[in-house]
């Protein structure tokens, strides 16, 4: 992965070293708290920005959006989203990255914190179908997505979590679309309804 991260920020125009850049938000993602947005998700993210790169105006812009988007993350914050935006204001122009990339990076980070980009948001499109792309999984690979966020909000008691969790499967049933590509709602977007719609069955049967 540090080389995948390597060749995407040199694209991107970096004039510093990229590793020590790049085993810093692989740390990030390694942290020990995290369950569900770990590495594995990153890389998840990272392929399937690599199957929707057609759909995409600046592909490798969005990449860096990628590793970017939960690089801060605690589950008991609501602002991660603004923070890792942060931090790619920091550290892309840091590495030699221009502005006008930097700022679009954040701007893409900041996107997933609704995951409801404009209909003229290719970029935006391609990343928040990217991180959603989990939901369209196999019965098995969603049970065990399921499960991870469950132990992400380990301290949350049950029924609290019974509850938020519902209105978050709620929120995204009833969205007209939970995904903006043709190739996601082609591919994608009938298993994630399913999936989706049988967790909230689940939760709400108690």
């Amino acid at each position: 992965m540090l080389d995948r991260w390597t060749r995407t920020l040199r694209r991107a125009g970096a004039t510093a070293d990229p590793v020590p850049y790049g085993e810093n938000l692989l740390a990030r993602w390694g942290e020990p708290h995290r369950r569900y947005h770990t590495t594995d998700h990153l890389l998840a993210v990272l392929d399937r920005v690599d199957e929707l790169a057609g759909h995409a105006t600046n592909p490798d812009t969005v990449r860096l959006a990628a590793w970017f988007h939960d690089a801060v993350y605690r589950p008991d914050r609501s602002e991660n989203e603004e923070r890792s935006a942060h931090l790619a204001e920091r550290a892309l122009p840091e590495a030699g990255v221009g502005d006008a990339v930097t700022a679009e990076v954040a701007r893409l980070v900041r996107v997933t914190a609704v995951h409801d980009p404009a209909d003229d948001d290719a970029d935006g499109q391609v990343l928040c179908d990217a991180d959603l792309a989990v939901l369209a999984g196999s019965p098995g690979a969603y049970a065990a997505y399921a499960a991870a966020v469950r132990e992400e909000y380990g301290f949350v008691p049950d029924a609290d979590f019974r509850s938020g969790r519902a209105e978050v499967l709620r929120q995204l049933l009833g969205l007209p679309r939970l995904f903006r590509t043709p190739y996601g709602v082609e591919h994608w977007e009938r298993a994630a309804r399913h999936n989706v719609g049988t967790e909230l069955e689940l939760l709400t049967a108690g």
